[in-house]
C-alpha cells in the first residue's frame, strides 16, 4: 500500500511565495537578509513585501506610511512589470505542460487539475514536487502548493504550506484540516461575512459545519447557507475552468493594461500632473508593445485629497499603442475637467479595448510621414532593452 497520501486529491493550488519581492530580490545579493517592501513610493500601497518585512507586519494593500511605521530598516523597491510578466508567463507555461486544464487566478497563483496527468508524472504531490523544483531551478523563486480533491480546499491548503512547501488534504483528513478554522479563513469569506458569522456564534469551521443546514439558511440567506455549508465540509463541486489572466492586471485582464501613482504631496501644479501622466503612458504603452496589443478607449482617473474620485474616457478612431497619441488623449481629458485650483493626490492612465497589434491596419493620411511616432516608440524600446529602462526617456522627464 502507498505511503502517499494524494492519489485521491486531483487538484493542486499553487502559489508564488512573496512573488513581486521574491522578483525583485532574487538577482540583489545586497537585498538578500533584510526586510523588502515592494511597490508604495512615500504614499501608495504596499504591493508585496518579502517575509523579514512579514515579520513586522507589514502587508499586500498596506498604506506605505504605515509600513515605514512598522519596519522603518525596510528598503523599498520598484515593481519591474515587464519582469514579473515574463516571470508569470514561464512558470504558467511549466503548469501547461503538465496540464490544460489550468485557470490561472492571477500573476502569481494558479489551480490545476491534474487527474489527467498521474499515469505519465506520478501522484499529485509527486507533480507538485516536481512543478517546485522546476520553478525554483528556472527562475530563482519559490512556490507553495495546496493538493486536496476540491477547489476550496486546496486554495487553504496551499496557505498552510507557505513558504516553500507542500501540504496534501486527503478526503478522509478534510474535516480534521478544516474544521478547527476560523469561518474568516474559507475562501471567499470577507470580513463582512465573517463578522455576521461570529455574531451568530459560529466561530469555527466546525462550528458552521455542525449549525444544521436550514436554520444556516434562515440566517444568512438560502444560497449562501447553502454555500457556506458546502464549504465547511470541504464538499464545493466547483471545477477547473481553464483561463489565462494578464501579467499586468487591472479591470478585464484581457482587455485592458493601466498604471497609476500617487503623488508625494498633493498637486494642482498643471505641468507636474502632465508630467506625471507622460510617464504613465510611457509605462502603460511599453506594456502594450510588449504584450502585442493595441486599444483604442483612453482612460485617466484623478483622486483628490480628500480621497474622492473620478475617471473620464475618450474612444479614438482606431486602436493605437503609440505613446504620444495615447498622451495627448490623457492630457485632454484631463485638461476638460477644469481641474486648475484642485489638488490631486493620484493619477492613472488606462487603455482599454485591446486587441493583437497585428490586427490593427493603420490608415495613412495624406501628406502624413510614412515613419513616424510608432517607429521611434520603437526604437525606443530596443535601447532599453539593451541599456536599461532609464537610457532613452522623454526630456521631461529627466530627473
Amino acid at each position: 500500500m502507498s505511503a502517499d497520501p494524494s492519489h485521491s486529491c486531483p487538484i493542486l493550488h499553487v502559489d508564488m511565495d512573496a512573488f513581486y519581492a521574491s522578483v525583485a530580490t532574487r538577482n540583489r545579493p545586497d537585498l538578500q537578509g533584510v526586510p523588502v517592501i515592494v511597490g508604495g513610493g512615500y504614499r501608495g500601497v504596499v504591493l508585496s513585501a518579502n517575509y523579514l518585512a512579514r515579520q513586522y507586519g507589514v502587508r499586500s494593500a498596506m498604506p506605505s506610511t504605515r509600513a515605514r511605521r512598522l519596519c522603518p530598516q525596510a528598503v523599498v523597491v520598484a515593481p519591474d512589470f515587464e519582469e514579473l510578466g515574463r516571470v508569470s508567463s514561464s512558470v504558467m507555461e511549466n503548469f501547461r505542460r503538465v496540464t490544460p486544464l489550468v485557470e490561472v487566478v492571477s500573476l502569481d497563483e494558479a489551480f490545476l487539475d491534474v487527474r489527467g496527468s498521474t499515469r505519465r508524472l506520478g501522484s499529485p504531490l509527486e507533480i507538485a514536487e516536481q512543478l517546485r523544483a522546476t520553478i525554483h531551478d528556472e527562475q530563482g523563486i519559490t512556490c507553495s502548493v495546496g493538493v486536496a480533491a476540491s477547489v476550496s480546499v486546496a486554495k487553504l491548503a496551499s496557505r498552510r504550506a507557505k513558504p516553500d512547501g507542500v501540504v496534501v488534504v486527503p478526503p478522509e483528513g478534510i474535516t480534521s484540516f478544516l474544521h478547527p478554522l476560523d469561518v474568516g479563513e474559507l475562501w471567499g469569506v470577507g470580513e463582512k461575512t465573517q463578522a455576521m458569522l461570529h455574531r451568530l456564534g459560529l466561530m469555527t469551521v466546525g462550528d458552521l459545519a455542525h449549525t444544521p443546514l436550514r436554520t444556516l439558511q434562515r440566517a444568512v440567506g438560502a444560497t449562501l447557507g447553502s454555500h457556506l455549508h458546502e464549504l465547511a465540509w470541504g464538499a464545493d463541486r466547483r471545477t477547473i475552468t481553464p483561463r489565462n489572466v494578464s501579467a499586468f492586471g487591472g479591470g478585464d485582464p484581457d482587455k485592458s493594461m493601466g498604471a497609476q501613482e500617487t503623488f508625494g504631496r498633493d498637486t494642482d501644479d498643471r505641468e507636474v500632473i502632465a508630467r506625471e501622466l507622460l510617464r504613465l503612458t510611457t509605462k502603460v504603452t511599453g506594456r502594450m508593445r510588449v504584450a502585442g496589443v493595441a486599444g483604442r478607449t483612453v482612460t485617466i482617473t484623478v483622486r483628490f485629497a480628500d480621497f474622492t474620485a473620478i475617471t473620464r474616457s475618450r474612444t479614438l478612431p482606431e486602436a493605437t499603442d503609440v505613446t504620444l497619441e495615447i498622451y495627448r488623449t490623457a492630457t485632454r481629458l484631463y485638461d476638460a475637467l477644469g481641474l486648475q485650483r484642485a489638488r490631486l493626490r493620484l493619477v492613472g492612465v488606462r487603455v482599454e479595448g485591446l486587441v493583437p497589434r497585428e490586427t490593427v491596419q493603420r490608415q495613412l493620411v495624406l501628406g502624413e510621414r510614412e515613419r513616424g511616432w510608432s517607429e521611434a516608440d520603437r526604437a525606443v524600446d530596443r535601447a532599453t532593452r539593451r541599456f536599461g529602462a532609464a537610457a532613452v526617456r522623454p526630456a521631461s522627464l529627466l530627473s
